[in-house]
């Protein structure tokens, strides 16, 4: 059995959770001794797609006319695409006939979690969906009191400031503003995001929060995974204002650092984080505020060790035994 893992315009993704999605399967792949290639002019007997562009429509086609399987990874919906960048939401309810189009070409789909499960079945597409997690490395991220004493020495944090981190693109969806708001009301805490993308493609909303300047608000920018894995390590708090995603890897990245998070009390949580035993949720930024500071100040039981269980369900590991299942049962039908 090979696969083609299959990515286009991977090196446009690199800096986003997709491009992460992906570094993980690789290795999900590694894991579990299955052979795959990225050449598209190997030989294969399954292509596995990661993105819905004209090329991945194309090779998908041609790979059924040859006979091959199919996998279709489906990383995006219309949910978590509308609420991104300028324009998204115009053109959203033809984004979402091209998903169905390109999706229906698999013989079987992936997709992170239930909740995605859920968003492609109510779209109509009758090909068998598999839940598989992007997974977590937990040889990277873990609990490391060194790599947050870096963090705060690099980022000119004292031992006493409270350190709350943000991560994603400059996208309404990733909740940017709200926490830009959060951090204009409590002038107490050290908030900082990281992540980028250009703001010539940003709402306007995100245009401001992104131009505000407050004295405890820092934007890092884009960094690699071993600053994020110290920030994690570093914060006192991971602050997921999130209001559509998929799965959300850095939620698992924080729970593999058994940091205390907070997330946005959506429906893609419902599944697999639980508010006061795994993490804490909030529905609004008046409820952010309150958690943060009964959180801040001890009010509230710190969930590093629960949140670990999280991640440890998503091991690389777990995702490539999993792979493989979907894989074998493809070529046996």
């Amino acid at each position: 059995m090979k696969v083609l893992l299959y990515t286009e315009g991977e090196k446009l993704f690199y800096k986003s959770g997709l491009g992460k999605a992906i570094k993980h399967q690789i290795k999900a792949l590694s894991s579990a001794n299955i052979e795959y290639t990225t050449n598209v002019y190997d030989e294969y007997d399954i292509i596995h797609i990661n993105f819905y562009g004209p090329n991945s429509y194309r090779l998908a086609k041609l790979a059924k006319k040859k006979g091959k399987k199919v996998v279709y990874h489906a990383h995006s919906t219309e949910e978590d695409f509308k609420n991104g960048f300028i324009f998204c939401k115009q053109i959203s309810p033809a984004f979402k006939k091209w998903l169905i189009k390109c999706y229906n070409l698999g013989d079987v789909i992936i997709t992170p979690t239930p909740y995605s499960k859920r968003i492609l079945e109510g779209y109509g597409i009758k090909k068998k969906i598999y839940a598989i997690s992007n997974g977590i490395e937990l040889d990277t991220f873990k609990k490391d009191n060194e790599a947050g004493i870096r963090f705060r020495k690099k980022y000119n944090y004292t031992k006493e400031d409270k350190v709350i981190i943000g991560i994603g693109l400059y996208i309404e969806r990733k909740g940017i503003v709200d926490f830009v708001e959060l951090a204009r009301r409590m002038p107490e805490y050290k908030f900082i995001w990281f992540g980028s993308s250009p703001l010539s493609a940003a709402t306007k909303s995100v245009r401001k929060a992104v131009n505000t300047k407050l004295n405890n608000l820092k934007f890092a920018g884009y960094v690699e995974q071993e600053t994020i894995k110290e920030a994690m390590n570093g914060c006192d708090l991971y602050l997921f204002p999130t209001f559509e995603e998929t799965e959300g890897i850095p939620i698992i990245e924080a729970s593999a650092c058994k940091k205390t998070s907070l997330v946005r009390d959506i429906p893609i949580f419902e599944d697999w984080l639980e508010d006061g035993k795994n993490c804490y949720k909030a529905k609004n930024v008046d409820e952010f505020e309150q958690k943060i500071k009964k959180i801040m100040n001890n009010e509230l039981p710190t969930l590093g060790e629960c949140a670990y269980e999280v991640a440890k369900k998503r091991a690389i590991e777990e995702v490539g035994r999993n792979l493989k299942e979907v894989y074998e049962n493809l070529l046996k039908e």
